[in-house]
């Protein structure tokens, strides 16, 4: 079903309530009921997300009953307080690059000959962001292969993000004198919502690159081709 599909839907299913309880002050009969609060219960997600102080305006009876419903103290006992949104969530179109596809080219294709010129002729800077990720305490880090390891837990706490996220990090240097480096491409053009799934994220920089300067790009290239030596700081 499309977005403007269910929004036309759920207006037609809206407005049957909206004449109810304008004529009626509960679902059914003259008392608050189980009815009520079952239906505010499937409303709540509504309420929480779309319908914003707009909508609310031309739904004013619906209104009146769901701010009655939410403020019953079996509703506040097990809920609690509930807060209004002002605007709703905008709808995400899908993007242009699905990153599966994207993952199914690095993953199958050898990477500088075939998945990177992909990437670059399907990547939308619009849609998409590109970004420098750097481990920020390097002067604690010691044997390589720990920092390999730091390197697998942070992926492993930032699966809840597959979707909206890919890339790579290598560890430059030799043991006692290594770091933390790589590129990633990011849905939207904010880094903080897909890594902060990850408790440990704030322990990198997070820098963004521009594709259309020659150095990011190539930044990003040497970064997934894994073919070329790291060079951070000259």
């Amino acid at each position: 079903m499309s977005v403007d599909k269910a929004i036309e839907d759920t207006e037609l299913y809206m407005s049957i309530y909206e004449k109810h309880l304008t004529e009626h002050t509960w679902l059914v009969g003259e008392r608050f009921t189980l009815a009520d609060l079952f239906v505010a219960n499937l409303f709540s997600r509504g309420f929480e997300h779309v319908f914003g102080t707009a909508w609310r305006a031309v739904h004013p009876a619906i209104t009146r009953w769901f701010t009655t419903v939410i403020n019953q103290s079996i509703w506040l006992d097990v809920r609690g307080p509930y807060s209004f949104i002002d605007e709703p969530i905008k709808y995400t179109r899908p993007a242009k690059l699905p990153l599966d596809a994207w993952k199914r080219q690095y993953s199958n294709e050898d990477t500088r000959p075939v998945a990177l010129p992909w990437f670059w002729e399907n990547y939308d800077p619009q849609e998409y962001s590109l970004w420098k990720v750097k481990y920020k305490y390097d002067d604690e880090l010691t044997l390589t292969f720990m920092s390999a390891n730091l390197i697998g837990g942070f992926f492993n706490r930032l699966s809840a993000s597959t979707k909206y996220l890919f890339g790579c990090l290598v560890v430059y240097g030799e043991n006692n004198s290594n770091g933390i480096i790589g590129a990633f491409v990011v849905r939207g053009q904010e880094y903080a919502p897909a890594f902060e799934v990850a408790p440990d994220w704030e322990s990198y920089e997070f820098s963004k690159l521009d594709a259309s300067k020659p150095e990011d790009k190539e930044f990003v290239e040497d970064m997934w081709a894994w073919d070329k030596p790291v060079v951070v700081e000259g």
